[in-house]
């Protein structure tokens, strides 16, 4: 994809966060329509009428089906919602890690799968947000559920890439957002992990290293999923 400009995007976790810098920054390069998604439409800025709030809650099978609905014109989806408790992995109650799992990887996937079609008709793209602690495994049970979303993007690369559609994943470290406020170490800002990855789009990357420290440690993991699935 050479330009957002003109394209009909949605946004998951469109309410707060990262999720509201997509808007600001989609609006800015052009987009016809952007659908911000989440559990509660109203916490929703919808000032600009390109804007169109949508309900949905990743977690909910009806709720998705509904958003596929709604939102049928969609050629390109950010999957950007998402949760963090940092359990223990050896917590005998999972409650925690099976939320992260619920919101971060299956929501993603069931999001993914619903519009995949659709942007394929378009040869649109798809954005999965995982992070830096899917490659250290500091991040307890939200690392787990990251590691995973990394994977599956990978998976989702090498089965819709044949089919025109970019498959764009996103790693960074701790950003300056609601759910960084648990750490005092550097933060990337929001406003700049955003700007490169719609830059990223644009360029039909497959990934968006956000921050040094990503790009120092994926260094030393080898060569891109690409590679070495034909190798």
């Amino acid at each position: 994809m050479t330009s957002l400009a003109g394209q009909t995007v949605l946004v998951t976790g469109a309410n707060r966060g990262m999720g509201r810098e997509y808007v600001t920054q989609l609006l800015d390069r052009g987009v016809t329509k952007i659908y911000a998604a989440a559990r509660d439409p109203q916490t929703i800025d919808a000032e600009d009428p390109r804007v169109v709030p949508l309900q949905l809650d990743v977690t909910d099978a009806r709720s998705v089906a509904e958003a596929g609905r709604t939102a049928s014109d969609v050629s390109v989806l950010i999957n950007n919602a998402g949760i963090a408790h940092a359990a223990s992995v050896l917590d005998p109650d999972t409650s925690k890690l099976r939320a992260e799992l619920e919101t971060n990887l299956f929501g993603p996937l069931a999001t993914a799968s619903t519009f995949a079609d659709r942007i394929a008709e378009k040869s649109g793209a798809i954005v999965n947000v995982a992070s830096i602690l899917a490659w250290v495994p500091v991040g307890a049970s939200y690392g787990v559920s990251k590691a995973a979303v990394a994977y599956a993007t990978d998976s989702m690369r090498l089965e819709l890439g044949p089919r025109g559609v970019q498959v764009l994943g996103v790693y960074v470290g701790l950003v300056d957002t609601d759910m960084g406020k648990f750490s005092d170490a550097p933060k990337s800002d929001p406003a700049d992990v955003v700007r490169q990855v719609l830059d990223g789009i644009e360029s039909g990357a497959d990934e968006v290293l956000a921050d040094e420290s990503t790009r120092s440690l994926r260094a030393k993991l080898g060569k891109p999923i690409r590679e070495r699935a034909n190798a």
